[in-house]
């Protein structure tokens, strides 16, 4: 019972909103370039 226990430890012990957090960000980050990147692909007007 002890494995079982340390696991669940181990997943409470994780910060899953930072996580989160940092993800959102790092999406919001990328499309701006990747928005950018497409439309000169695409011929440049919106």
């Amino acid at each position: 019972m002890d494995f079982l226990t340390d696991i669940a430890n181990i997943f409470n012990s994780i910060n899953f909103e930072g996580i989160f957090k940092l993800v959102a960000l790092a999406a919001v980050v990328l499309s701006g370039p990747l928005v950018i990147v497409l439309l000169s692909f695409r011929g440049g007007d919106l």
